[in-house]
């Protein structure tokens, strides 16, 4: 469903919903991932990794598996130097331990034989001596002061004395005075929340191909969000020029943030430069579990004020993120987001990051943002409870819009949180009867959405098709949207245009597939090559007919004379100036680049029915609907499929998934037998519902729309949770055992 707001501009391919121009070659096989890519000659590549949380690497001794017939190398964090900058330290220490093992499955050593079975058998020669180490995994017992160091050094200096090493950073945010506003509530709740850990689940597993050239050069082929990212990392481990690695892009069995980052990929091409040949290495399920990003693990405090007609008059929240055992600043993200929905004059959050012996944080939608939500929206809901109060016109009456001052320093401009409240008060899910134990959550959501570096090449072929070249990996259905705006740009129908996602030859840098960042960072940069080569064109036509170029306009893929005083010439279609761009100059290309700005914020609002069964615990998810402001949804389908899909992730977030570690700190469940994931049936039918109130920072009033869908399920579950209860749950997931825990406590 599509809720468009008045005054909009009239377009003729973007909101429509064409194919997808990928969708064939991935429903019959033909689309090539990352498993797929191989090369004449290739060795397999495979890790051996830690079994232990935390320890002392003593030795390690290769010799037998460098002896093993079919292994052609073996390397260790020996093979690498030691970068300067600490950030690429962190980044390559991730990828292969160096003097310590830091968390279960970090990589020690890697070989590479001429078959997965020998390759498998060398890592069993291999003899790592440890020194067992004490090791923390809980982020509260992580800050202690006399807690097990992970890392030492990495203290930032904003950090106050009191806590352990493991405390590397502090963020704090917000405006206003606390106290007097605390002083005019009439009712304040003060609650703790913990979350889990929980894994992106894409289906695809890491996997690339490296090849190592005697002269220096290389390829890689990858699954990833940001291949220039790739290639940025990848070549300062390896000590080469940028221009010296190629990385291309394979299509991504989903990504949602987990492929961001680096972890195979320095290790397959360190192996290649040993060997003289090409490796590849798959992750296995257990090894993407153990060893790639998870989310953040959390323990955050909310501590809310509210009037008894519903205002909010003072709100402060803090949060502790682990992010694993190096640093992140996930947290700060968390921080600001945490009360960007409400229009307060009292506001104030505070950030700690903290190591612990886990894997290094990934992204997953949003990063940060869903666990801070869900502490505030858990304390707003258990406001309005005790005061008596409609959930919903608390949102209204506390709505950010534009011109509040947001609670991390920005003022908002055209946002459309209000036209989501106002949507969600006026859809049939909100009024609907409930029955027996079942409860209705409802939470609010908050995405920053980014802009960042963007190259786009153009191109008008003879024949008057269009080919475009962007550097963004499709993760969500960005080669048809970007195929939209340029087709409406040029006035000409989609199924002429075609998008490709260029190698990192093959056209300048492009920032990572994440943030929210490419239907507006791209679609601005297309309109804007699309405009490019409109203007040549235009400059074409204008010297053939003999005018100033002032004097011809473009109009639905035609050049035109501006009015009856320029001329009486026949338009000329997209068509035949390509066909005589050799006589008039050469090809014809238009090209932007853009390092994005005035990326809008995204809002949205979900409303969620359970049904909670009281002797087992089991929730059922009975209705769910999402409102989210697209600012123009470009394709349709693909914004209704994020929301959906965000909203999917949420629930298995909120009611079963998290990283469980025993009491040795290894990792519990590594597989998707005992890692949870909701299937089909543990899914009601998610009704999305499209605003568009226009981003002003894009032509077409474009906004992000991939990550604010998974910020508000957690909070909107747990209160649907906790109103059928009748008991406030505060730690996710709220899996059966959670649930009759909490009601065993209450005495429910």
């Amino acid at each position: 469903m599509n809720m468009r707001v008045k005054g909009e501009r009239a377009f003729k391919v973007v909101g429509t919903r064409p194919p997808r121009p990928d969708g064939v070659d991935k429903v019959i096989g033909r689309a090539l991932y990352g498993a797929d890519v191989s090369a004449p000659g290739m060795l397999t590549g495979h890790i051996l990794r830690s079994p232990h949380a935390h320890a002392e690497i003593v030795s390690i001794d290769t010799s037998a598996a460098e002896a093993l017939p079919g292994v052609k190398a073996v390397i260790t964090s020996g093979d690498f130097g030691v970068p300067e900058d600490s950030a690429l330290r962190d980044v390559q220490d991730h990828c292969m331990a160096r003097g310590k093992v830091l968390y279960d499955g970090h990589a020690v050593a890697a070989v590479a034989a001429t078959s997965p079975a020998v390759a498998k058998a060398a890592l069993k020669l291999i003899k790592v001596e440890y020194r067992k180490l004490p090791h923390v995994t809980d982020v509260d017992e992580a800050m202690k002061p006399d807690a097990p160091v992970v890392q030492s050094g990495l203290v930032h200096e904003t950090v106050a004395p009191g806590f352990s090493e493991n405390v590397t950073s502090y963020c704090e945010f917000g405006h206003g005075d606390l106290e007097a506003g605390f002083a005019k509530a009439d009712r304040i709740i003060e609650r703790s929340f913990t979350t889990a850990a929980t894994h992106q689940g894409y289906i695809e597993p890491h996997a690339c191909l490296a090849s190592m050239n005697a002269d220096g050069k290389a390829d890689l082929w990858c699954c990833t969000q940001g291949h220039y990212h790739v290639r940025a990392v990848c070549s300062a481990i390896l000590g080469m020029e940028a221009s010296q690695l190629k990385v291309t892009a394979s299509e991504i069995g989903g990504g949602f943030g987990g492929k961001t980052t680096v972890f195979i990929e320095p290790v397959a091409l360190a192996l290649s430069r040993k060997s003289g040949r090409p490796v590849k290495m798959v992750m296995s399920r257990d090894e993407v579990f153990r060893a790639t990003g998870p989310t953040v693990a959390t323990s955050t405090d909310v501590k809310i004020g509210m009037t008894k007609d519903g205002r909010i008059t003072a709100a402060e929240a803090r949060l502790r993120y682990s992010g694993g055992a190096f640093p992140c600043g996930t947290v700060e993200m968390g921080a600001q987001a945490a009360f960007a929905p409400y229009d307060l004059d009292a506001v104030r959050t505070y950030g700690w990051n903290v190591l612990t012996n886990r894997p290094k944080e990934a992204s997953y939608r949003a990063p940060g943002a869903p666990q801070a939500i869900y502490a505030v929206e858990s304390v707003v809901d258990e406001l309005c409870l005790e005061l008596g109060l409609d959930p919903l016109d608390v949102r209204v009456k506390n709505a950010a819009q534009k011109g509040t001052l947001s609670s991390y320093g920005p003022t908002f401009d055209d946002i459309g949180l209000m036209a989501t409240l106002e949507a969600a008060k006026a859809h049939p899910h909100w009024s609907a009867p409930l029955g027996p134990n079942q409860g209705r959550g409802f939470s609010a959501g908050f995405w920053f959405n980014f802009g960042g570096n963007t190259c786009v090449t153009l191109n008008i072929n003879t024949d008057g098709t269009v080919s475009v070249t962007e550097g963004n990996p499709d993760i969500g259905g960005s080669r048809a949207s970007i195929s939209q705006m340029a087709a409406e740009e040029l006035g000409v129908p989609y199924e002429k245009v075609r998008t490709v996602i260029g190698d990192t030859t093959s056209i300048g840098h492009s920032d990572i597939t994440d943030g929210s960042r490419v239907t507006f960072a791209v679609g601005l940069a297309t309109i804007k090559a699309a405009r490019d080569a409109i203007q040549k064109m235009c400059s074409r036509v204008a010297q053939i007919w003999g005018i100033d170029e002032e004097a011809v306009v473009w109009e639905d893929g035609y050049v035109k004379p501006a009015s009856p005083n320029a001329g009486d010439f026949k338009p000329m279609s997209i068509e035949e100036i390509a066909a005589i761009s050799f006589q008039t100059g050469g090809p014809i290309a238009g090209h932007h680049e853009v390092n994005a700005e005035g990326a809008g914020v995204s809002f949205g609002v979900h409303i969620a029915d359970v049904e909670v069964d009281p002797e087992t615990g089991a929730t059922k998810v009975l209705r769910y609907t999402v409102f989210q402001d697209a600012g123009k949804a470009v394709h349709p389908d693909y914004v209704e499929g994020q929301m959906q899909g965000g909203a999917a992730q949420g629930i298995g977030w909120a009611l079963n998934e998290e990283y469980i570690y025993g009491e040795d700190g290894r990792l519990q469940n590594p597989g998707f037998l005992d890692y949870r994931v909701p299937v089909a049936s543990d899914l009601p039918r998610i009704e999305p519902v499209i605003l568009e109130i226009p981003n002003p920072g894009h032509p077409y009033g474009v906004r992000g729309v991939g990550e604010t869908s998974i910020v508000p399920p957690l909070a909107a579950l747990s209160n649907a949770v906790s109103r059928a209860l009748g008991v406030r749950m505060t730690r996710l997931p709220m899996s059966p055992p959670t649930i009759l825990k909490a009601v065993s406590a209450a005495g429910v």
